[in-house]
């Protein structure tokens, strides 16, 4: 992707901001500041999960009850209930957890890397300096540990939000999981951004927003406007005050 398209993304996107977006900010011009392979660790596993939870399963019944009617007399009716049953579960879950990435640069953190996710790594292509002839690329300035470390927090993460789904019945609660990870690898790799700088105010850092290089995905920070926030807090306060003033007149 040329910069030409990059640039014309992130002004989409900040014209495509929240309606609590800054208004300065929404108005502003991004500027390319450079198109960089960022380096980023990408790690995969096997996980094996012992896990314990409360299975709800939903059933109906009918119950009978006593009511007023309109004319003020006890009638007695029947309505459907849904119920829930609770049992306990204990069990296995085994998986790959495949194409984790965590960001090895110290200018980029891994929520701003995650936000423009997900890369083609069918496209990675074994190193070669002609590849990036041309380009910027950062040095890694953090060690393989230190990203080891953050991808395995990833991982175990992950693992927890794929049980919440694979959980059976209608509803669970108390999820516990405890996860071993093993046949781990990593392998350091060089991601494609365009990276951007917004100036919308004098007084404040500019924003960094962030393309990814293959989909165009961007991904950023939004400034919020403490004026439009405090407008709908007050609108939402006079329409309660409005609420209760009017129950209290009938």
């Amino acid at each position: 992707m040329d910069q030409e398209r990059a640039t014309e993304l992130v002004k989409q996107w900040i014209g495509r901001a929240h309606w609590f977006a800054r208004s300065d900010f929404k108005r502003a011009a991004p500027n390319c500041t450079r198109g960089v392979y960022l380096p980023a660790y990408l790690y995969g596993a096997v996980a094996d999960t012992q896990y314990s939870a409360s299975i709800g399963e939903n059933y109906t019944e009918t119950e009978t009850y006593t009511t007023t009617d309109s004319n003020g007399k006890q009638v007695t009716r029947t309505r459907t209930v849904t119920k829930t049953e609770w049992r306990s579960l204990t069990g296995q879950h085994s998986c790959y957890v495949l194409d984790v990435i965590v960001t090895a640069s110290k200018g980029t953190d891994n929520d701003s890397l995650e936000a423009i996710e997900p890369f083609d790594l069918r496209a990675l292509r074994r190193y070669s300096p002609s590849i990036i002839t041309g380009w910027l690329a950062e040095l890694p300035p953090r060690d393989q540990a230190t990203c080891f470390q953050l991808a395995h927090g990833e991982t175990i993460a992950k693992v927890g939000s794929q049980l919440k789904n694979f959980m059976p019945g209608d509803s669970h609660r108390n999820l516990e999981h405890r996860t071993q990870l093993s046949r781990e690898v990593i392998d350091l790799v060089l991601l494609p951004i365009w990276c951007f700088a917004v100036r919308y105010d004098e007084n404040q850092p500019p924003v960094q927003i962030l393309v990814n290089g293959q989909t165009g995905r961007v991904g950023g920070s939004v400034p919020t406007s403490t004026t439009k926030i405090a407008l709908v807090v007050g609108a939402v306060l006079l329409f309660i005050a409005f609420i209760v003033l009017l129950s209290a007149m009938q």
